[in-house]
């Protein structure tokens, strides 16, 4: 996953600017062509996206003839979008790719400012719920989101069947999944699986975690059995191990689903997460829902323009391309409806994983930077043995105060 890893109020200039932009992300042109006399824009996304996004900035100048857009990497990846916009905003791109769990952050920074009501108005009405929530900061949307992001279980079908990935120990019994228990993004989920909650039902109540309980100490008994289960490996390339056949199954997202199939070829599968045991119950495997947007640069020296621009890139048609061209899903309505998308067996599984009981997104707080920090020796330590059962409380204890500091 691209982990997705004071309060300074941008100039009413700023936002009286913003709100003027009238796009649309239902159609392919901004309803302003020209809204400013040669304008250069920079957008930063990841390396493996430039090319295409080359392309629709390119459809984009063609409907605003006074606007050059330079597409470029990021810095270190959007994964790092608060890290490297931070270093220097007015030297940052003017729209940069960013996940939502970093958005708390960067909006509290003044990093970047809250969209238009007519954006936003937009995407309440046109985008799956879940996107629009994902990248709503108090209250307010600070950036146009284009794809949601939650992990499945890819598998080899000559190996395992449909039924055999429906269950863990079912699984692990007829085959041996290969996962990374020093990743917090992939393996923290089974602490909601126990019935824990991350900052709230929010995301944003910085008191609303329960891991410190006996459901987290579940969770973490749960990742100590998995130690001397033959059925799974512990890795942090599952990947190379799913090609030299050493397992059968692993735990990833849609960002590499197409490097899944070169792998498995015809024998290619997907599914959502199986059922585990966790405190003696049968529950559902979770994961974290991350929803992958752009935000205008609060620093941009053409915020009207950067608006049309960020709108356009995450309009039907370009999500559709970002789904073609690298597997992903979209979360406007509309491209979701899309054919290439209704038959895409990653799309529906990744649709599925992302429907409540099966994830939780992906909390904003500006403490998730303490969180992904502090969660992998514990969790890796339950796993390997060097957090001992008498330890897990006071690990949990611990956990919970230092991700609880303002």
């Amino acid at each position: 996953m691209k982990i997705w890893k004071k309060v300074a109020l941008g100039s009413t200039a700023i936002l009286a600017a913003m709100s003027l932009a009238a796009c649309s992300n239902n159609d392919s042109k901004s309803a302003s062509g020209n809204s400013s006399q040669n304008t250069k824009l920079t957008l930063w996304v990841d390396t493996n996206q430039v090319s295409y996004y080359k392309k629709i900035a390119s459809d984009f100048t063609k409907s605003h003839k006074n606007i050059t857009v330079r597409v470029t990497q990021n810095p270190t990846g959007s994964a790092n979008a608060k890290t490297d916009v931070g270093k220097d905003p007015s030297k940052a791109a003017d729209v940069f790719e960013a996940p939502n769990d970093q958005l708390g952050q960067m909006a509290d920074s003044g990093y970047i400012n809250p969209l238009s009501p007519k954006d936003t108005s937009n995407i309440k009405a046109n985008y799956i719920a879940v996107a629009a929530k994902g990248v709503t900061w108090k209250g307010k949307i600070y950036a146009y989101p284009y794809a949601q992001q939650a992990q499945t279980i890819y598998y080899d079908k000559s190996k395992l069947s449909a039924n055999d990935v429906k269950n863990w120990k079912t699984l692990t019994s007829k085959g041996v999944v290969a996962t990374d228990f020093t990743n917090a993004y992939v393996m923290w989920p089974v602490f909601f699986s126990a019935g824990t909650k991350l900052y709230g039902d929010s995301g944003e109540d910085l008191k609303g975690s329960t891991f410190n309980s006996q459901k987290g100490v579940n969770a973490l008994k749960w990742y100590a059995e998995q130690r001397n289960n033959k059925g799974v490996m512990q890795t942090s390339n599952a990947l190379n191990q799913l090609k030299k056949g050493n397992a059968q199954a692993i735990l990833d997202g849609p960002w590499n689903a197409a490097n899944i199939k070169k792998i498995l070829g015809k024998n290619f599968a997907v599914a959502k997460y199986p059922m585990i045991e966790v405190g003696g119950k049968s529950v559902q495997m979770q994961a974290f829902l991350g929803i992958e947007g752009f935000a205008v640069n609060a620093h941009t020296k053409n915020p009207k323009a950067a608006s049309e621009l960020a709108a356009y890139i995450t309009n039907k048609k370009a999500q559709l391309i970002a789904h073609k061209e690298a597997g992903q899903i979209p979360v406007l309505k509309e491209a979701i409806n899309d054919p290439a998308v209704k038959k895409d067996s990653v799309a529906d599984a990744v649709i599925e994983m992302s429907k409540p009981g099966n994830s939780v997104l992906m909390p904003k707080l500006p403490q998730m930077s303490v969180f992904w920090n502090d969660v992998p020796p514990l969790v890796n330590g339950a796993y390997d043995g060097k957090v001992k059962p008498a330890q897990y409380k006071a690990q949990l204890a611990k956990l919970a105060k230092a991700s609880e500091k303002k």
